[in-house]
């Protein structure tokens, strides 16, 4: 057990919790703030979606110890807030809740939207709601009730309240929590290029192939980037100039299907022989946004005869695809993407049949099969 503090609706509590415990039972079970709902229990449906330190939170996949010393506030919470009042009121006036599974965590939400934007419209309404699910309404009862408590609460007050500062307890002395996270598929000898997956939200995914020709050879090849580019499975580049590129990248995980009009930039360093090509792009359909830097060093082996390519991915996804993913299956998903990437690489410096036209991104049953089962022997430790 571990002793935590914690500053909940206003009121300091402490308590003995197992390193295991949620912050969600946590509040449910010892503090009986049943309020918070319990949904997906995966972070994906935000029933459970709390304030933590004034900015709002998953509480189902948050551990109560390591919100010791942190201020949470509750859909309980909110009884002298006027912000939350309104919204309350309009909830009602327009039919925001059916069955009211949903209501606790999207009120938490509905208020930081109210109180952060000065001036938001459907889109943006729509957008930072993305990651609360409700099966009953068709949302356009919450959009309409959140847009009517900006209409009839002075914008000042609800900016004013979001900028608070938020009275947290003090803290025990801090403690760290160490997350131990698996090797890469195929770690390389040495990375090819630093790139951002120490930045907030970043992922990293490492590979590596073997090419029977020269490197001087194979860095040649490398300088059609466009053709490069169109390694990766659904996407379609076209050189603007030297060192820019636009086109598309398309792809289907699932009932998920987005297409990203995307801009990127190449860098190449002969002494080196490294590349990065940064690209970033968005899902007009979707409000997604995505950046990925694909990064590669050319290594000399067998005497000069062959050439080691190592490839480095660091992405990056924003909004309402970010909102609703598994973390996991989309890391497994891109793992498989970029070693069809490296096969396609390979094939074109190779003497192979490139890919000139990658198929479009998709995970079909089998591979989603087997993306499975490889995740599922890995927790089992074979």
């Amino acid at each position: 057990m571990t002793r935590i503090t914690l500053g909940v609706n206003g009121r300091q509590v402490q308590a003995d919790v197992e390193p295991r415990t949620s912050l969600a039972d946590f509040l449910r079970g010892h503090e009986n703030l049943t309020g918070t709902h319990l949904g997906c229990e995966h972070g994906v449906c935000g029933a459970c979606t709390v304030l933590l330190n004034g900015v709002p939170a998953r509480s189902c996949i948050a551990f109560a110890v390591a919100q010791d010393g942190a201020e949470v506030c509750t859909v309980e919470g909110f009884e002298d807030d006027a912000v939350m009042a309104k919204l309350r009121e309009t909830f009602h006036l327009e039919h925001a809740l059916q069955c009211g599974y949903c209501t606790p965590g999207m009120l938490v939400t509905a208020r930081d939207i109210v109180a952060r934007f000065a001036d938001a419209d459907e889109k943006r309404i729509r957008i930072e709601l993305a990651g609360n699910l409700c099966r009953c309404t068709g949302y356009q009862g919450i959009v309409n009730a959140i847009q009517r408590a900006m209409r009839e609460l002075p914008a000042e007050s609800r900016v004013a309240q979001a900028q608070a500062p938020v009275a947290v307890p003090a803290a025990p002395p801090f403690r760290t929590f160490t997350a131990r996270t698996a090797a890469p598929r195929q770690a390389a000898a040495a990375a090819p290029v630093a790139g951002p997956e120490a930045e907030k939200g970043w992922s990293r995914i490492v590979d590596r192939f073997t090419v029977a020709l020269p490197p001087a050879q194979v860095w040649s090849a490398f300088a059609d980037v466009p053709r490069v580019a169109r390694c990766l499975p659904g996407a379609e580049f076209e050189a603007k100039d030297e060192r820019n590129l636009e086109g598309e990248l398309r792809f289907a995980f699932g009932p998920i299907k987005a297409a990203f009009a995307c801009t990127a930039t190449v860098e190449r360093d002969e002494a080196t022989r490294t590349g990065i090509l940064r690209g970033s792009g968005s899902d007009r359909r979707g409000q997604s946004r995505a950046k990925g830097q694909v990064s590669y060093r050319l290594f000399e082996e067998a005497g000069g005869a062959a050439t080691r390519v190592e490839v480095t991915f660091d992405y990056q996804l924003q909004g309402a695809l970010a909102q609703f993913s598994r973390p996991g299956l989309v890391k497994d998903f891109v793992s498989h993407l970029i070693a069809e990437f490296a096969r396609n690489l390979s094939a074109m410096t190779g003497g192979g049949a490139a890919a000139e036209h990658a198929p479009r991104a998709s995970l079909g049953l089998g591979d989603l099969l087997a993306i499975l089962f490889a995740r599922l022997k890995r927790w089992l430790g074979f």
